[in-house]
C-alpha cells in the first residue's frame, strides 16, 4: 500500500491528472490484478449476508416502496430485484436502488470504521446489477466487488467526513463507480471521470442520521449506488465530470471538508498489488448500528451477573458507558438528541440510540431485528425507566483504540459501570463484538449461511435458499447466465402490502 497526500490545489496551478486522487483510484480500478482466494471467499460471504438481511426486510414499507419504483422501470436485459421472479428484470440503476434499500433497511450488514464510517456491502447492489445487465460472469463480478470494497475502505481510512457533517455515502459513490469500471474492464480515463461525477452527486449532509431519523437512512446508500451506475453510463458516452473533484479550488476538500489548507493521507494498493481491503471489514450479528454490536454482547453477558445481585433491574441507579468519541456523540447522550430517549421514536432513531439498545439487550438477554424495535417493546414502562438511566461519556483511551491502525488493538466497545441503589457497582468491558474476526465467535461461511437461513426462514422457500447458496459457492466460475440468477424470489404474498403509488406508477383518478 502507498499513502497518497490529498490537498486542495489552485486552479492556476493546473494540478496534473496523475496527481489527482480520482486518477489514482482509476488506476487501481483498471489494474487487472488477480483476486486472492481469501478475498473471493469473503466476497461470497458478503453476498450471502446482503441476501439475508434483504430477505428479512422484504415486506417492510421502505423496501416495498423502492421495489415498486424499480418495477415501474422494466428493462431487457436488466437486472434482478430481491423478492421478484428471476425473469422480471428492471433497469440496472433501479435494481441497484431497490436492492440497496433492501440491504440497508435493517442496518444489519457489514461495516468498516476508521477515520469515517461505512457499510461497504452497499457496493454489491450496483455492481451486481450492472454485471447482470451487461451479461458479465462471476469472475468479473468478483473483480468489481474487490475494487468496490478496496476503494471505499481506503477512502474511509484516509478521509473523515463526519467531522464536517458530510454523510458517508460520499465515499460510496466513487467506490461503486470504480467497482463498476473494474467489472466492465473500462479504461482508467473513463473510470476517472465516473469516480469524480459520483463524488460530485453523492455529497450530502449527516442530517440523515440526526434528530428524527427517517427511512432515508436506508435509501441514502441506494441513492449513491444508483448515481454510480448513471455516472459510469454517462462518461462511457464521452462526457466528463467536475475536475479535480477532491482537490479543486472550489471542490470537495476546500469547501466541504477541512478547507484549502487541509491534507489527507489516503492509502491505495500499488500497481500489481492485490485488493485485500474486504478482509478488514466485519459484519453484524445484530440489527443495530455497528457500535452497538459489542455492547449488545456485553449486555447479554452482564444480565445474569446483575440478576445475581438483584433480580429486579429497577434497583439499578445508573448505567454509564465509557466509550469512544463516535459512540458517545453519534449514538450516545453526547448527540444531545432527545429523540434517542423517546419511546415513540422511529425504528431508525432507536437503531441509533445505544441507551435504548443497551437497556433492551440487558432486559431480554439478546436482540431481535423486529421484536426489539416493536413500538410496544419500546413503550414498556420498565424499559423506559431503565433506558433513561443509561448515559455515555467519552473515554480518551477508547477513542484512541477506535482510531488505532493495529487490528489487534482497534476496538469498538466500552467499559460499562452499573451502579445499584445500594451503592454497589457491577463493571465489565468489551473491545469487539463476538462476531468480529477477533471476537469470541468470529463469523465464517458457516455463520453467514446460518444468518441467511435464519432470516430467510418462512420467507424464502428452502429450495430457493439452496439454489441461491449453490450459486454463491460457485461464484468465481459462474457463467453470465448463472450470474443472472444471483438473487432470490419469494411468493407474492410475502412481499407485504402494496405500497402507495407515486409518479412512476401514476394512476389517474377514475
Amino acid at each position: 500500500m502507498k499513502l497518497h497526500t490529498v490537498r486542495t490545489a489552485r486552479s492556476a496551478d493546473r494540478l496534473p491528472r496523475t496527481e489527482q486522487l480520482a486518477w489514482k483510484i482509476a488506476e487501481v480500478a483498471a489494474d487487472p490484478v488477480a483476486v486472492e482466494p481469501a478475498v473471493v471467499e469473503m466476497i461470497g460471504n458478503r453476498i450471502i449476508d446482503n441476501a439475508a438481511v434483504a430477505a428479512a426486510s422484504i415486506a417492510r414499507r421502505p423496501v416495498a416502496s423502492a421495489r415498486a419504483q424499480a418495477m415501474a422501470h422494466p428493462f431487457r436485459a436488466g437486472a434482478t430485484v430481491f423478492g421478484l421472479a428471476l425473469d422480471r428484470r428492471v433497469s440496472p440503476e433501479w435494481a441497484a436502488w431497490a436492492n440497496g434499500v433492501a440491504v440497508r433497511e435493517l442496518d444489519f450488514h457489514d461495516t468498516y470504521l476508521a477515520a469515517d464510517y461505512s457499510h461497504p456491502g452497499d457496493n454489491i447492489p450496483p455492481i451486481l446489477a450492472v454485471a447482470q445487465h451487461c451479461g458479465l460472469d462471476g469472475a468479473a463480478l468478483v473483480r468489481g466487488l474487490a475494487t468496490g470494497y478496496e476503494i471505499q475502505v481506503d477512502l474511509v481510512t484516509g478521509i473523515c467526513l463526519h467531522e464536517h457533517k458530510i454523510d458517508h455515502i460520499a465515499h460510496l459513490g466513487p467506490s461503486a463507480a470504480a467497482g463498476i469500471g473494474t467489472a466492465l474492464r473500462l479504461p482508467a480515463e473513463v473510470i476517472y471521470q465516473a469516480v469524480q461525477q459520483a463524488l460530485h452527486v453523492t455529497t450530502t449532509t449527516r442530517q440523515s442520521r440526526k434528530g428524527e431519523i427517517s427511512s432515508w437512512k436506508a435509501y441514502a446508500p441506494a441513492f449513491a449506488g444508483k448515481m454510480a451506475v448513471e455516472a459510469v453510463d454517462r462518461v462511457m458516452r464521452g462526457e466528463g465530470a467536475p475536475s479535480p473533484a477532491w482537490e479543486g479550488e472550489d471542490g470537495f476538500i476546500a469547501w466541504l471538508l477541512g478547507g484549502p489548507k487541509a491534507e489527507y493521507q489516503v492509502p491505495l494498493p500499488e500497481r500489481g498489488e492485490a485488493k485485500r481491503a474486504i478482509l478488514q471489514t466485519y459484519t453484524k450479528e445484530h440489527s443495530a448500528e455497528y457500535q452497538s454490536q459489542a455492547l449488545i454482547d456485553l449486555a447479554r453477558r452482564m444480565g445474569p451477573l446483575l440478576r445475581e445481585r438483584t433480580p429486579d433491574l429497577s434497583k439499578i441507579s445508573s448505567i454509564v458507558l465509557h466509550t469512544s468519541h463516535h459512540t458517545h456523540y453519534v449514538i450516545g447522550t453526547g448527540a444531545n438528541d432527545p429523540q434517542k430517549m423517546d419511546p415513540s421514536a422511529s425504528r431508525e432513531t432507536l437503531d441509533h440510540s445505544i441507551m435504548y439498545i443497551f437497556a433492551v439487550a440487558l432486559e431480554d438477554g439478546g436482540w431481535h431485528h423486529e421484536q426489539s424495535y416493536a413500538p410496544e417493546r419500546a413503550a414498556r414502562p420498565a424499559t423506559v425507566a431503565l433506558w433513561h438511566k443509561v448515559s455515555t461519556v467519552e473515554d480518551p483511551e477508547w477513542t484512541r483504540r477506535y482510531h488505532s491502525r493495529d487490528p489487534k488493538e482497534k476496538a469498538f466497545g466500552a467499559r460499562v459501570v452499573v451502579t445499584l441503589d445500594d451503592g454497589s457497582v457491577v463493571e465489565d468491558q468489551i473491545a469487539v463484538a463476538d462476531a468480529h474476526p477477533l471476537g469470541r465467535r468470529p463469523f465464517g461461511r458457516e455463520q453467514y449461511v446460518g444468518k441467511f437461513r435464519t432470516l430467510a426462514d418462512g420467507i424464502v422457500e428452502t429450495s430457493e435458499q439452496d439454489r441461491f447458496l449453490d450459486l454463491v459457492e460457485r461464484l468465481p466460475s459462474l457463467t453470465s447466465a448463472e450470474l443472472s440468477g444471483l438473487s432470490f424470489a419469494v411468493a407474492p404474498f410475502r412481499l407485504g402490502a402494496a405500497p402507495a403509488t407515486g409518479i412512476f406508477d401514476w394512476k389517474p383518478a377514475s
